[in-house]
Formats: structure tokens, C-alpha cells, sequence
């Protein structure tokens, strides 16, 4: 209490020019404060949001996680690109947040590597993410019909091709090229991580000497009919896909794992001598490594930038 008084006492014996600065200067703290204060954090994390779409196609609700940045809550006038991701065969929507891949993101854009949208991961089950040859499971026909348009709704999403892209890992990378090569303009660019590329089934099925019921034949999940249809198979496949598509302006990144414990490697070769010969820009690596999450991580920030770096 003397202390504030002595304070009070001197100041009221200082000229009024210099109570006036003393003044002006409080001011210009309280306002460097006050801007501090709320000025948004520029290291502010965003959020997951998990929930699920209704689907009539399917008759059952989809889960989905969808990353948003923080400046999708920080300005809700903003609309943004979106990304959608696709798990792997025996993971769920939520795989990728619990492998690292949020706490990667958050690290890029925490360094501005990468730009601010959205990222999307369905449940695909074991779907391939394509309708079914006995027609009973519509993936696909749910994806373009009621996913895609439900989220870009609900995500203030970007309209336009040039701000939708698509990427997955092994079933997920066949379900992002196949989308992207069948449905290429709806992507401006798509990626895929030791995709499920299959180029010569029959010796896939036999390579671990089962019967059709079981094994490699499972692999397949049952979409391409058990024994699987080669015929369907080779229909949807991305392989056939990209041997007559329209793929101008489609923006394309793969790799694979040399010694991927499917025989991908293969596959993705093929897809890559595929492109080379229609001279289809595109990048692809092989790298050293086997089909699972250490390889898929250790390459996951290469397609999340190449994304980045499409988006407008």
C-alpha cells in the first residue's frame, strides 16, 4: 500500500508533459497486450471429427474421420480442398490418425510445409472400394453418390475437380488409382502408397499354394467373387483402367516397397511402364522396404505434399 502511494505521490509531481507520456505509454502496452491476447495462434492444432454418413445404397451408416485445420473453426466463412484417404485391407477410418499420420500433419503445417484442407478417411471394410461382382455391396456407387457429396456439404469442401485428390495405401491405394483412373474428372490428382496391384492373378491366387477359398484368394475379400473372377478383376483393375483413360491433367504419384511381402512391386512396375508408354506425366518410386506401417510412414509426408502442392 506505501509502495502505490509513494508511485501516486510522484507521479502527481511530474509535469503533465510527462504524465502525458507515462500515459501514452500504458496505452500502447494495454493495446500490445489486448493484441497478443486474441491475436489466433499461428501453431493453433486443429481436430479430428469422427461420425458416420447414412446410406441408403448400402443400408447402413459408413464411420468416417475427417482432419480439419485450424482454420476451419478459426473463419467458418473459408471453404477448403479435401483430400480423401483410404485404409488398407483389416484397417478401419480411424487407422490412420492412431499409425501417426495426425501428428504428422500437424507437424508439417506447423512448419509450413503443407496447405490447409481437409483430409477424409471412410470405412471401406473390405471393399476394395468398388461395387461388388454379385452387386450385393455398392462401395463405389456409395462413395460417388452419397459420400463425396454428404462430406462436401457438411466440410464447407472447395466445388471443383481441382480441389479434390485421392490417396490410400495398399487396398487403399487400388481404391484411390481405380477411382482417380475411372472417375478422373473428378481428381486433380491421386496417390497411392504400395498399392494392391495385381498383374497376373492367377499366379497371385497360387502363390501360397491354397485352395480358392483360402489364403491369397482372401486377400481379395471377397469382392471379385470366391475363387476370385479374373474376368472382373481385370475390369476394374487400375492397370486396365490406365491403359485406355483419359487421364489429362491428372496428377499421379505411386511407390512400393521392393521387397513388399504381396509381390506389389510387380504390379506397380507395371502401372509405371503402363504410363511411360502413353507418355502420362507421373512419379513413381521403389523403394527398400516391405508391405507394412514402417514403410507406409516413413513415405506417407512425400503424397501428402504432392497433394499440397496441387491444391490451388
Amino acid at each position: 500500500m506505501s509502495l502505490r502511494v509513494t508511485l501516486l505521490g510522484r507521479y502527481h509531481h511530474l509535469s503533465s508533459r510527462a504524465q502525458r507520456g507515462i500515459r501514452f505509454f500504458f496505452f500502447l502496452y494495454l493495446l500490445t497486450v489486448l493484441y497478443f491476447l486474441y491475436l489466433p495462434s499461428a501453431t493453433a492444432s486443429g481436430r479430428v471429427e469422427c461420425n458416420s454418413v447414412p446410406s441408403k445404397i448400402l443400408a447402413h451408416p459408413v464411420p468416417y474421420c475427417v482432419l480439419l485445420p485450424a482454420s476451419f473453426d478459426a473463419d467458418k466463412t473459408l471453404r477448403f480442398p479435401i483430400l480423401y484417404f483410404l485404409h488398407g485391407l483389416g484397417d478401419n477410418e480411424q487407422t490412420f490418425l492412431h499409425t501417426g499420420g495426425w501428428n504428422l500433419i500437424e507437424d508439417l503445417r506447423e512448419k509450413g510445409h503443407l496447405k490447409d484442407f481437409l483430409i477424409v478417411t471412410p470405412a471401406g471394410d473390405a471393399t476394395f472400394y468398388i461395387n461388388s461382382r454379385d452387386g450385393k455391396v455398392r462401395y463405389e456407387d456409395f462413395l460417388l453418390q452419397e459420400f463425396f457429396p454428404f462430406i462436401e456439404r457438411r466440410y464447407r469442401a472447395r466445388p471443383g475437380r481441382a480441389n479434390r485428390a485421392i490417396s490410400g495405401i495398399s487396398m487403399g491405394g487400388y481404391g484411390a488409382l481405380h477411382l482417380g483412373f475411372a472417375h478422373p474428372q473428378l481428381f486433380s490428382s491421386v496417390s497411392a502408397h504400395s498399392p494392391a496391384l495385381i498383374e497376373k492373378l492367377p499366379a497371385f491366387l497360387s502363390g501360397n499354394g491354397g485352395s480358392p477359398a483360402t489364403g491369397r484368394a482372401r486377400v481379395l475379400g471377397g469382392v471379385f467373387g470366391l475363387p476370385p473372377d479374373p474376368a472382373f478383376w481385370e475390369r476394374n483393375s487400375p492397370l486396365t483402367l490406365a491403359r485406355t483413360a483419359s487421364l489429362s491433367g491428372l496428377k499421379i504419384y505411386f511407390d512400393c516397397g521392393s521387397e513388399d511381402d504381396f509381390g506389389f512391386e510387380a504390379g506397380a512396375a507395371a502401372l509405371d511402364k503402363i504410363l511411360t508408354s502413353r507418355k502420362i506425366p507421373h512419379e513413381f518410386h521403389l523403394y527398400p522396404g516391405r508391405h507394412d506401417w514402417s514403410y507406409f510412414a516413413s513415405h506417407l509426408e512425400a503424397s501428402l505434399s504432392f497433394h499440397s502442392q496441387q491444391f490451388p
